[in-house]
Order: C-alpha cells, then sequence, then structure tokens
C-alpha cells in the first residue's frame, strides 16, 4: 500500500466504553483508542480495530474486517489464490511480525464464497464470510466494524479509509516489523472509473470492467492505493460518529497507476446475502446527511 496521508482524527471516545465492549450492538465502528496522525504512513495501534489479517501456513495472505465476535468480511478471491486446513486468523495485531499481549489467533471454522463469484479477478461477487471456530472478545484492540445496510450508498467524492499489510509498491513488501498502513482515498464513480480505465485499457482488459456490485477509490493521477497483500481488507466511511464497512479491496491494474484507482467490492450490494448467512447481525442506515440514522 502507497501511503501519503494528510492528517486523521479519530473521535474522541471515552475509556469508558471499555466497560461495554462486549456487545456487539453498541460497539460497532468506534474505535476506542483515539489519536491524531499528521503526515505519517503509519497507523496508530488500535485505531482500526476490526482489521484482521488471514494467515495460511503462518504467512499473511489477505486482510479481513471483523463485524461481529465470530464472522470476518474478506475478499472470495483470497480462497482460489491459496488453500489452507485451517486457515487462521489474526486480530488485535498492529506490527503484523510481532504477537503482542493484544493479539488473537483464531482458526477458521467456515469458509463462505459468494455464489457470484466466478474465480477470476474482476469477477462479480468477490466477497467472503469467515467463521471463526469460537468467538473473541472485545478489547481495545478487537472490536467489530459496522456493516450497511443494502440501501447505503455513499457519494462519489466521499474520503473514506483503506487500511492493510500489503505491499507498499508492486514488489516491494512493507518492511518488518510491519506496521499497519492507513491511506484516505475519495470514493470514485462507477461510470467515471470505467471512463479512467478505458483511456489506456490493457489489451486483456474487458470494457466497463467496473461491475454494478463494485466501486472505485483512489487518485486518478496515481501514486497511492491499496496493493497486493490488501486483499480482502476494509474500506470504511464515516457516518455520524461512527465507521461503515464501504468496501472490500478487491482488485485493481497493478498498484497506483495513473488512470487506474483501486476496485473494491460494495458490502451494501451484499447486506441481504450477510444477513442470510448471519441473521443475528446488525446492518446500521447511514442517513443521507452522514447521520448514522438507525441500525435495522
Amino acid at each position: 500500500m502507497l501511503i501519503v496521508p494528510p492528517s486523521l482524527t479519530l473521535w474522541l471516545l471515552p475509556l469508558l466504553m471499555a466497560q461495554g465492549a462486549a456487545s456487539s450492538e453498541g460497539a460497532c465502528g468506534q474505535p476506542m483508542i483515539s489519536s491524531r496522525i499528521v503526515g505519517g504512513q503509519d497507523a496508530s495501534e488500535g485505531a482500526w480495530p476490526w482489521q484482521v489479517s488471514i494467515m495460511c501456513g503462518g504467512q499473511s495472505v489477505c486482510g479481513g474486517s471483523l463485524i461481529n465476535e465470530q464472522w470476518v468480511v474478506t475478499a472470495a478471491h483470497c480462497f482460489t489464490e491459496s488453500q489452507c486446513d485451517p486457515y487462521e486468523v489474526k486480530l488485535g495485531a498492529y506490527k503484523l511480525m510481532d504477537i503482542s499481549d493484544n493479539t488473537v489467533i483464531s482458526s477458521v471454522k467456515e469458509v463462505i464464497l459468494n455464489p457470484a463469484y466466478q474465480g477470476y479477478e474482476g469477477s462479480s461477487g468477490d466477497i467472503a464470510l469467515l467463521q471463526l471456530d469460537t468467538p473473541v472478545t472485545y478489547s481495545a484492540y478487537i472490536l467489530p466494524v459496522c456493516v450497511p445496510k443494502s440501501s447505503v450508498r455513499f457519494p462519489a467524492g466521499t474520503r473514506c479509509w483503506v487500511t492493510g499489510w500489503g505491499e507498499v509498491k508492486s514488489g516491494e513488501a512493507l518492511q518488518s516489523p510491519q506496521i499497519l498502513q492507513e491511506l484516505e482515498v475519495p470514493l470514485i464513480d462507477r461510470d467515471t472509473c470505467n471512463n479512467l480505465f478505458s483511456i489506456n485499457p490493457p489489451v486483456d482488459l474487458e470494457p466497463d470492467p467496473v461491475k454494478p456490485d463494485m466501486f472505485c477509490a483512489g487518485y486518478p493521477e496515481g501514486g497511492k492505493d491499496a496493493c497486493q497483500g490488501d486483499s480482502g481488507g476494509p474500506l470504511v466511511c464515516p457516518c455520524g460518529n461512527a465507521w461503515i464497512l464501504a468496501g472490500v479491496v478487491s482488485w485493481g491494474e497493478g498498484c497506483a497507476q495513473p488512470n487506474f484507482p483501486g476496485v473494491y467490492t460494495s458490502v451494501a450490494c451484499y447486506a441481504d446475502w450477510i444477513y442470510e448467512k448471519i441473521p443475528t447481525l446488525t446492518f446500521v442506515e447511514c442517513g443521507s446527511d452522514g447521520t448514522n440514522k438507525k441500525r435495522v
């Protein structure tokens, strides 16, 4: 991930929230660690407590997002490019190479790929659910992100954040100890993104590759983007006093190339499918004025 973020201010959240951290209903999308980053590459520890690493053979293969005590959202393509039994999920990590007292590693009980996924880069349905073997205990470093209702749409230009431990540019791994990276990116509507992709398209790229269940985020001039290893990780957008999981890192043409912003699976497009698999999950509706209106 190429990271050159501006200052980030997270909401100041009372540490008293820790008393209610065991409740997913009241805690989603609200980090208990508050911080301010100015011009740096690294996230603050605890700033994105839903970020997880999906592990295969002890190696991180993808990112993901904790959505309640026992479920993670990630990308379907993560499981066509690697095969493990079982996969593991690392939660509460900050320096990926270090296992701290805040880190929990859980085996995966079940992997559920969306049936629309066809097994190739750029396919619709690039989203998956992981059920952990046992529910995790929430802490300041392990908390769920809010999941949007199917009606939620964020307008183009909304400033959102993508996080992960992926490459800092194509072929260049994040240096040890692999501190979690963050990047602010504006959303780009589908039509605009397809027009950008058509300016100088690769020969193997189909017309209008950004499908209705996808959106883009990034910069037409390039230079800042998610990259290999960030796949499956969260793109979150602010809504009222919470962060909502708007997108899952899906695919792109290289990393940070001009006219090729990153492409994300829209989580709202798959809210009904997620509800079918996790009927106890709470979904959040974000009002057009950016306020967290209600949960349904």
